[in-house]
């Protein structure tokens, strides 16, 4: 699909969701940088990945530190091809105790630091002339209502209307935005959702007409579909991987 010699940013690449894009990103010949704040998992994570992967450790809810990491990978790699903005935070509490501290925390780490990151990434995309591909994670919790985790769900639905403004703006400039919304995926994180609330996962799965949980790796397919020139004529597009739970009844 024509990947070979792009350089791609996949952050909170060092385990679930952005691991597996990480991983089928190297599969694929892509330099792949996965940004995070735990520098062992990001370690463990290099060494599962090879030569083709760096690691680059970096507190992104630190605004200050994102020109200077941008910095840092262009003066080592030249260019920046492909952005994956998957790290995120979640938290599951009724919502009036949810503090403002709380929504807040959620808010900058999940929409904050995600615009600063990517107005970096495409200062630099322009400054190169390069024909870029941003591509944000969201969730079901953008798609429907799910009680209890209100901040995220702000956050998620804040990430979709971001991407549909800059794909406006930037795609006429040579930089795709898009977005994928990940339905019930079988991740650390979600298993230790899932399984502590019996009755939230039968729910779960029952409005999912393919009626099992989602690989990680379905959704780094699906990555590499939206960062490769296969998807050259895409941009703006939401794109549920998620068995149907979307649509399902």
């Amino acid at each position: 699909m024509n990947t070979n010699k792009k350089v791609a940013i996949v952050t909170g690449g060092g385990s679930g969701i952005g691991l597996a894009i990480a991983e089928k990103f190297v599969e694929n010949g892509i330099t792949t940088l996965i940004v995070g704040r735990d520098e062992q998992k990001l370690k463990d994570a290099k060494e599962k990945l090879g030569a083709l992967c760096e690691t680059f450790t970096c507190d992104l809810a630190i605004l200050a530190a994102i020109p200077k990491l941008v910095n840092n990978i262009i003066q080592r790699f030249g260019k920046i091809d492909v952005l994956v903005n998957n790290a995120g935070i979640n938290m599951k509490k009724d919502f009036i105790d949810v503090t403002d501290e709380d929504f807040q925390r959620i808010m900058m780490t999940n929409v904050t630091a995600v615009f600063a990151l990517s107005r970096e990434v495409v200062k630099c995309m322009l400054e190169k002339d390069t024909n870029g591909s941003i591509i944000n994670i969201s969730s079901m919790a953008s798609q429907y209502g799910i009680p209890k985790v209100i901040a995220y769900t702000a956050s998620k639905s804040a990430i979709e209307g971001m991407t549909r403004a800059m794909a406006t703006e930037l795609s006429p400039k040579g930089i795709r935005i898009n977005c994928i919304a990940p339905g019930f995926i079988a991740t650390d994180m979600s298993a230790k959702a899932l399984n502590s609330d019996p009755e939230r996962k039968a729910k779960a799965m029952g409005r999912t007409p393919m009626g099992e949980l989602g690989d990680p790796s379905d959704i780094g397919d699906a990555a590499v579909f939206l960062a490769s020139d296969v998807s050259k004529y895409i941009t703006g597009v939401v794109l549920p991987v998620d068995g149907g739970n979307s649509i399902g009844f």
